[in-house]
């Protein structure tokens, strides 16, 4: 369960600063690379937080 709480905090903070470098670039190809990655991260994140919540409810 800690790994999976590890890779989740991970997912968040990529997704984050992806989400920032986006938000900075001024270029519009490196704009929407880096929104894209952050939505990626960001669905990631929330099946791994699936994962830890059904984890959970099994024990």
């Amino acid at each position: 369960m800690k790994d999976m709480k590890a890779q989740l905090e991970k997912l968040l903070i990529e997704a984050s600063e992806c989400a920032l470098i986006a938000k900075l670039a001024t270029d519009k190809t490196k704009r929407d690379l880096f929104a894209k990655l952050a939505e990626h991260y960001g669905v990631l994140a929330a099946e791994v937080q699936k994962a830890i919540e059904n984890a959970a409810t099994e024990q």
